[in-house]
């Protein structure tokens, strides 16, 4: 027996084993990219939850984004624009001012009895129109503040202008051909709440439309969710929404009924 052949034998299969099991390693270890660790489906789960929550409690106390249902804003919001509402604005003693275009809760005054749901769903539409995934409640709206509280809000002129507190508003952020309103009021707005108008106003259901209701078509500061400043997505619509200068001349109702008896007064001495 030749022991040298039977040792080479063994030798090669040796070689040859270990080499198909150092491969074998090899295309394991290619498989993982370098320096980064293997993430478990459970530790994706709880990085993928924490970030919702994080999501969800920015939303519900900072920043929400707000998806557009309707053209009631146009051309200033359009249909499926994502406006981020600034929940901050109004949180420190600010009130909501003329011009400002406002989210608000119009259980009360838009709606007076909110639609029934089944919880689960409610919860989960909740979550979801939170983080901009799917239209708002039935009971959210978005407009444009024109008067706030104090105000006398008239119209028309007879330049077929809005007046606030006797002076002419141009509102050149309308709808392109839109007159004013086409209905005719004349209120004060009570203390504490606001008259709110879409921008396209022949196709927007707004305080005008809630006169003889409960309320009078006021929304409660209260009720404002916040105000929208940007709009965030498509990303070809991004922009701010820089504050209107239409309400510049307007005067606080204080200021407006001194300079009217001073006028009045004036003109009966004269």
């Amino acid at each position: 027996m030749d022991t040298e052949a039977v040792q080479t034998e063994r030798d090669r299969s040796s070689a040859s084993h270990d080499g198909t099991e150092e491969g074998s390693r090899s295309a394991r270890s290619s498989r993982r990219l370098p320096g980064l660790p293997e993430v478990s489906w459970g530790r994706a789960g709880l990085l993928g939850l924490v970030c919702a929550v994080f999501a969800l409690l920015l939303s519900s106390f900072v920043v929400q984004p707000f998806l557009i249902p309707s053209g009631s804003m146009e051309p200033t919001l359009q249909i499926g624009d994502r406006v981020l509402v600034n929940k901050l604005a109004y949180r420190f003693g600010t009130a909501p001012e003329r011009g400002d275009v406002v989210v608000f809760d119009g259980t009360g005054s838009f709606v007076q009895e909110p639609p029934r749901e089944n919880p689960v769903t409610g919860l989960l539409h909740g979550a979801a129109a939170a983080l901009g995934l799917a239209e708002p409640a039935e009971t959210d709206f978005v407009k444009r503040v024109v008067g706030v509280g104090g105000d006398r809000v008239v119209c028309c002129d007879k330049g077929g202008r809005v007046e606030v507190n006797g002076r002419a508003v141009d509102e050149r952020y309308l709808y392109e051909g839109d007159v004013a309103s086409s209905v005719p009021f004349d209120i004060v707005v009570p203390q504490g709440t606001l008259w709110v108008m879409g921008d396209h106003r022949s196709n927007s259901r707004d305080s005008r439309d809630h006169l003889g209701d409960p309320g009078g078509g006021m929304v409660p500061v209260d009720k404002v969710i916040g105000r929208a400043d940007w709009i965030g997505w498509p990303l070809g619509r991004w922009a701010v929404l820089e504050p209107t200068e239409a309400f510049h001349d307007v005067r606080t109702p204080g200021d407006a009924a001194a300079s009217d008896g001073i006028a009045a007064s004036g003109g009966a001495h004269g």
